[in-house]
């Protein structure tokens, strides 16, 4: 039974390797600091955060997030260590609340390993404090205990350290948040989540929050939310469980049902009583998954493609694609976990054998450290078959959901490129390329992203490593990333409806007139690309313009009122080799489309190496941390939003020799003859 704790109750804890759950509703920093008896923390090396997650007996989470799992071992933490503070605090510098206070209460749970609830802390009452010490765990007589502590700080993470005692706080915290925006920027965007009734057994609750993301682009989408790399709609739910999966929300434009449901305002002048539910929002559940077919005794059930909540086969798709990646993410999370563990524990119970003079040599010695690597060499083995068996589970089900995904969600070389046919409606979401782990190099997770884009994409250019291990020399990694920009942008126009997607370019220098001639021969882009300074310049006042134009529409509650032969479609620019061709004016416009553009449906797309731009100096760093790095060649540069591994993404590239691109730009530029005719 959980023990509800208030500030200042203590409860005894029978276990030593526990999980600390932290629901907090938006993006929170976790980390965690060990102290003497006194409360002293000894150094930097004695706090556990986003930079430095892992110490003895103890792992926080590598980024910001709305749910958190820590980590702890009691039993491997150092013998001077009499207390585990666990520490929330507020992101800095991402545009995000500022105070916990204009916040739900976040709820940290205590637990065993095996899900079992131990205590349970709600932390209310707080104001202006955007740091807070959540609770403690302290050692009295050899036994263990957690007391629930709730003491805030509004000089943030730097007056907590230094209450500490720590010397080093104000460094310290400026780390801290510096590694928290890295980890932001770098992070894969987790998926909208709502929870409905008939998921599957992963089905579980969001861990993220943000803006309604349907509706088109001058619709209005909601005040931004918490953190920008986390879209999603408005809830605050807590996990509930190692399978915890993404659900979805309704669709946007475009859905049948979108108009018809109940809750629609009366229309002006009709009179009745003014209904303020969202227009949009369904009020039932969505219908249920197919079901499995029966599995034989003993054996696991066979995997379904489209086992998801749901309101398409397109949507169930996404939430199981989603599904998966949660899997994999918390099954290697366990297992490097578990491994973690097993080191610990070998390394502690071999400095006890050198420690004692008596067991250092001899058949003594010789057979305790024997002892030791027998039993880590068992822990890692049975860690290893359960983390096989998820893969494999997860293996199968790859199988049959990657031939089922629609041309959004697909590879290029996948059959259903063959019988495209151009939407009539936006997807939920589009396909950028796969990602998977060093523990499971077979097994490709879709990295799908969700639509409209709430980020810019930046295409690096710049030095990354080969798959082989060599390095590419500079010439051929901008060829790499212009085709893979291009393979981008044939992607989004694929997607999108006939004249709802406009595509252009800025090539400075014309360096990548041969990249960007099937986008040239197809007619698919609104004008030639834009070449020289002028062209450069030329065309971001105009974009910058547009955003100006849409923003005074939307506020001023006429988006109906723009003049007739305003190209209401979703704009992508895509800018080759910068900054060459921009001066300082170009800068700041690009910077301003980066910023302003995506809330009024103007994208970027940047190919670009940041050390062409160091000139500019920290100028330049707001927008690439605001821009989705992706390489041109796979790279472990990107983290999942529930652990914060380091994923090897790997770009949707076209095959050798394929005809695709060019069969289905030449469908694109006829739909909107067709559509101008």
């Amino acid at each position: 039974m959980t023990a509800e704790l208030v500030r200042g109750q203590n409860h005894p804890l029978s276990e030593a390797r526990l999980e600390i759950r932290v629901s907090a509703g938006t993006p929170v920093v976790a980390a965690a600091t060990l102290s003497d008896e006194s409360g002293r923390i000894h150094g930097v090396e004695w706090v556990a955060h986003p930079g430095a997650p892992v110490l003895p007996g103890l792992e926080v989470s590598r980024q910001a997030a709305a749910d958190h799992r820590l980590a702890v071992d009691l039993d491997a933490v150092a013998e001077a260590v009499h207390r585990v503070s666990v520490l929330l605090a507020l992101p800095t510098g991402v545009g995000g609340p500022v105070a916990f206070g204009s916040l739900a209460a976040p709820v940290v749970a205590v637990t065993g390993l095996d899900g079992s609830d131990v205590a349970g802390f709600t932390l209310t009452g707080l104001g202006p404090e955007s740091a807070v010490v959540a609770l403690e765990l302290y050692r009295r007589q050899g036994a263990w205990k957690v007391r629930a502590v709730g003491q805030g700080y509004a000089g943030g993470l730097a007056d907590l350290l230094t209450d500490q005692g720590l010397a080093q706080a104000h460094q310290l915290a400026s780390g801290i948040n510096e590694a928290v925006a890295q980890g932001l920027a770098r992070s894969v965007p987790a998926p909208p989540s709502r929870t409905a009734d008939g998921d599957r057994s992963r089905q579980a609750a969001a861990s993220t929050l943000g803006p309604d993301q349907g509706g088109s682009a001058y619709g209005g989408q909601g005040t931004q939310g918490a953190s920008d790399p986390y879209p999603g709609p408005q809830g605050n739910q807590a996990p509930q469980g190692a399978a915890d999966a993404m659900a979805s929300y309704p669709r946007g434009p475009g859905d049948p049902s979108a108009t018809t449901q109940p809750g629609t305002p009366a229309a002006p002048g009709t009179g009745g009583p003014v209904d303020y539910s969202h227009p949009r929002r369904r009020n039932t559940a969505p219908p249920p998954p197919p079901a499995s077919p029966p599995a034989e005794p003993g054996r696991p059930a066979q995997p379904v493609a489209g086992d998801a909540t749901g309101w398409s086969m397109e949507e169930r798709l996404y939430n199981q694609v989603w599904g998966m990646f949660e899997d994999l993410a918390r099954a290697t999370a366990a297992y490097r976990s578990a491994v973690d563990f097993a080191d610990t524990r070998m390394d502690r119970e071999l400095d006890e054998v050198l420690s004692d003079p008596r067991s250092r040599i001899g058949g003594q010695g010789d057979a305790a450290r024997e002892s030791a690597r027998a039993k880590h060499a068992q822990l890692v083995d049975q860690a290893r078959q359960v983390l096989d068996r998820d893969l494999a589970q997860l293996a199968a089900e790859a199988e049959v959901v990657e031939p089922a995904l629609p041309p959004a969600y697909a590879r290029w070389d996948n059959p259903a490129w063959h019988a495209y046919r151009v939407p009539m409606e936006m997807p939920m979401a589009l396909r950028l390329g796969d990602l998977h782990l060093p523990e499971s190099d077979r097994l490709r997770i879709p990295m799908l992203i969700r639509l409209p884009l709430e980020r810019g994409l930046w295409i690096d250019s710049g030095r990354t490593g080969a798959p082989d291990g060599s390095f590419l020399d500079s010439h051929e990694l901008r060829r790499l990333a212009l085709d893979s920009a291009v393979a981008h942008t044939a992607r989004l126009l694929a997607v999108h409806p006939a004249d709802e997607f406009t595509v252009h370019v800025v090539d400075p220098a014309g360096s990548g007139a041969q990249a960007f001639a099937p986008l040239v021969r197809g007619g698919v882009l609104a004008a030639p690309p834009a070449v020289g300074a002028a062209g450069v310049a030329d065309l971001l006042t105009r974009l910058t313009e547009h955003v100006d134009l849409v923003q005074m529409a939307v506020r001023g509650g006429a988006a109906d009122s723009l003049p007739p032969d305003f190209d209401t479609a979703q704009q992508l620019l895509v800018v080759n080799d910068f900054p060459h061709g921009f001066d300082d004016r170009a800068v700041t416009r690009l910077r301003y489309l980066a910023d302003e553009g995506p809330a009024v449906g103007v994208h970027l797309m940047l190919v670009a190496d940041r050390e062409d731009a160091a000139g500019y100096g920290p100028l330049l760093d707001p927008l690439w941390r605001g821009l989705m790095r992706l390489t041109p060649v796979p790279d472990d540069h990107l983290a999942d939003p529930w652990v914060g591994h380091a994923w090897t993404y790997e770009p949707a590239l076209l095959p050798p020799g394929s005809q695709v691109l060019q069969q289905v730009l030449a469908q694109v530029a006829e739909a909107r003859r067709l559509r101008r005719d």
